[in-house]
């Protein structure tokens, strides 16, 4: 919305032990999970580079070796930085917050590595980057429908109201929104943080209480795979989706 830089640059949170993908996550780091024949973190990758990204930081710490060579020998776009978390897993804002010398001065997208949706007609990064407006906000959030979002049966993590303000459900018993694991954050938020482990949700709530946390709803369909058995049901959706188009 305003005039500013294209955000080019992406941080990928692929530290994580995937603990309820577990048997699977024994041998493999979630990141690199097949979902209709390519790794989560491929999936993530691609919507970053259609979206506009060309240099992307993914940190690793559980089976690290594994991801640093998958994308070493799978990836040409986005240009990959790996941010190495080995000796300590920092949880979300400390993962990004390690990172940010890797990240520039700019705003930048942080995505979880098991972000995954359908698309609707037009990139719904590149959607989230046209609607970012540094002067109204300091966090902008791709929202998925509650009700919509394949495997996922919670109540939802945000209210927005007409201007895009999000909101914590708090006591609702059903929020509209859920978090699709994807963000544009500015890196001046992580100033005032702790050292070492913290969760992003430290930023999102400050930004809240600013009215400065917005949302954007997602184009398409949010597919929570968050266990052995969701990755079937989203295979079977990806390729109903496929069958559609043609």
């Amino acid at each position: 919305m305003s005039d500013t830089l294209p955000i080019t640059r992406a941080f990928v949170l692929a530290a994580g032990l995937g603990k309820r993908m577990r048997p699977i996550t024994a041998t493999v780091p979630k990141p690199l999970v097949e979902v209709a024949g390519r790794a989560l973190l491929d999936h993530a990758l691609d919507r970053a580079a259609e979206g506009g990204i060309t240099q992307a930081v993914v940190n690793v710490h559980y089976l690290a070796d594994l991801i640093e060579g998958h994308v070493a020998k799978r990836r040409s776009a986005p240009d990959i930085v790996i941010s190495d978390e080995r000796a300590a897993l920092l949880e979300t804002g400390g993962g990004v917050k390690k990172a940010l010398p890797l990240l520039g001065d700019g705003p930048f997208v942080v995505f979880n590595a098991d972000s995954f949706w359908l698309e609707g007609p037009d990139s719904n990064l590149a959607r989230l980057v046209a609607a970012w407006d540094p002067e109204a906000m300091d966090i902008l959030l791709l929202v998925a429908p509650t009700a919509t979002s394949l495997g996922y049966e919670g109540g939802g993590d945000f209210v927005m109201d007409s201007g895009g303000a999000l909101e914590r459900r708090g006591e609702r018993e059903v929020a509209p929104f859920i978090y699709a694991g994807v963000a544009i954050l500015k890196p001046g938020l992580f100033a005032d943080t702790p050292e070492g482990a913290f969760s992003l949700n430290l930023l999102f709530d400050r930004a809240i209480a600013a009215r400065r946390l917005h949302g954007l709803r997602l184009d398409g369909q949010w597919l929570h795979v968050g266990t052995p058995e969701a990755i079937t049901a989203a295979e079977a959706r990806v390729k109903a989706s496929a069958q559609h188009a043609l």
